[in-house]
């Protein structure tokens, strides 16, 4: 009986041949296998050692790279460029931070600025001649002619409105004795009207040149040949600066209308016994200027009552006596 041929083997590399043959060559020892298993095992963590450092170095290489490609200061002017690029941003960052503030003084400082604005302009619209005077209007005059006040105000005429001077207005209407107190008013832009309150005239007092017209403070208002209709004759011994005068002038103003009209004479001696004529012939004693007020109001009562009477006397205003 025949033996079967011997399977082929698998070829085996030339590095296990070696290994094989070293094996075999090698003398066997106590020992061998586990030295072998040792280097084997070193060999191997060599390898992977081996295939790490590349990866790292990899790695490392693009850092490397980045910090050498990096523009770094090396001059003066890169550190003064640097420390300008940092005040820049510093100031941006103030700038943020102060906005809210920094919108208030603006607000206040332009609504500051409007105010002078306005206020000077007002200013130097009124002191220049678009505001100058064009029209001057008296207001008040009775006794007075206005056209004579306005025309020796006429020296105002083109004077700008808050200029006009006051002292000369004054001087001017000092001409005017029957003016008492005035005012003036700017109506701009181009008049200028002048308010005045003339006196009240009480009575005439006879002189050498004739009948002169005061008013109850004794100031001449005009003199004329004739006695002016209308108004009382005052005969005070005193004169116009005494006591009784002005206790007469002040018996007349509070005078009623009626009464007023019929006055022909005021008389006085004393500050305490003004007397007055009426033209009907009437005398009327009114003692003091003390409640003229009541007096007035009992003199009309007892002349309602009594028109034939030739005398009333009032000097207690309660009770009338009649004559």
């Amino acid at each position: 009986m025949r033996r079967p041929p011997p399977l082929p083997s698998t070829p085996e590399s030339s590095g296990e041949k070696g290994a094989a043959t070293q094996a075999t060559r090698r003398p066997s020892r106590p020992g061998a296998a586990a030295e072998e298993r040792s280097a084997a095992a070193a060999e191997e963590r060599s390898a992977a050692a081996a295939e790490e450092r590349p990866a790292v170095a990899e790695e490392r290489a693009p850092a490397e790279e980045a910090t050498v490609d990096a523009p770094q200061p090396t001059s003066t002017r890169d550190v003064w460029r640097a420390a300008r690029a940092r005040r820049k941003a510093l100031r941006a960052e103030i700038r943020r931070f102060t906005q809210r503030s920094r919108r208030r003084r603006i607000i206040w400082w332009s609504s500051l600025a409007a105010v002078v604005v306005v206020i000077g302009g007002s200013i130097a619209a009124a002191y220049s001649p678009l505001f100058a005077v064009e029209k001057i209007t008296v207001v008040g005059a009775t006794s007075l002619e206005p056209s004579a006040v306005e025309a020796a105000l006429s020296d105002q005429l083109g004077t700008p409105l808050a200029l006009v001077d006051s002292s000369e207005v004054k001087a001017a209407l000092l001409a005017f004795p029957l003016i008492e107190t005035y005012a003036l008013e700017a109506r701009p832009p181009h008049d200028l009207t002048v308010r005045i309150v003339e006196r009240t005239p009480v009575g005439v007092i006879r002189s050498n040149a004739g009948f002169t017209l005061v008013d109850a403070a004794g100031v001449a208002l005009s003199t004329t040949p004739d006695q002016p209709a209308g108004q009382p004759l005052i005969e005070i011994d005193s004169g116009v600066d005494s006591a009784a005068f002005r206790s007469a002038g002040l018996v007349v103003r509070s005078l009623p209308a009626d009464v007023r009209s019929q006055l022909a004479g005021v008389a006085a001696t004393t500050q305490d016994d003004v007397t007055l004529t009426l033209s009907g012939g009437l005398t009327v004693v009114w003692g003091s200027a003390e409640d003229s007020g009541l007096k007035a109001l009992t003199l009309s009562a007892a002349m309602g009552a009594h028109p034939g009477a030739r005398s009333i006397d009032v000097t207690s205003p309660e009770v009338a006596v009649v004559g």
